[in-house]
């Protein structure tokens, strides 16, 4: 692999590799930090210098713009109060609907046992009134009923 010379004089630019195929020589463009304390990492607009010179603190638009940020901040951190608060009131609201909620299933349970053993106390009494009778004795009856 062979480097081709780089494609701008910038420090923190990449360079172009070239790399052998079986095809040919293509070139395959490949981000490569120039410098070694570059890396290739952009630097956030808070650290670079600004072109003005630092601001003094007794200055008027230092102290407006402090002030401005100091209320941002406060704003952010009562939405965040105010957003923590209602999030606990949910959840207590939910938990008393899940205990109404388990109260009443506790209640239906106990209603559908009572029912099912109703029902089945029925039932067993209708068949025990009920007299297994021949079916010879029933056939004949209902022939001459027939007639």
């Amino acid at each position: 692999m062979s480097k081709i010379a780089p494609q701008n004089s910038t420090p923190g630019i990449s360079v172009i590799h070239s790399q052998a195929h079986a095809g040919g020589l293509q070139q395959v463009p490949q981000l490569v930090p120039a410098g070694p304390g570059g890396g290739g990492k952009a630097v956030p607009p808070s650290k670079q210098s600004k072109k003005s010179s630092p601001m003094d603190r007794n200055s008027d638009e230092y102290r407006q713009r402090r002030e401005r940020n100091n209320m941002a901040v406060k704003k952010s951190r009562l939405k965040s109060k105010q957003k923590a608060q209602d999030t606990l009131q949910r959840v207590n609201q939910l938990k008393e609907e899940n205990e109404r909620l388990e109260a009443k299933i506790k209640l239906l349970t106990k209603e559908l046992s009572v029912l099912k053993d109703l029902f089945l106390e029925h039932a067993h009494s209708l068949a025990d009134n009920v007299q297994p009778a021949s079916t010879e004795n029933t056939t004949a009856t209902s022939d001459n009923a027939g007639q």
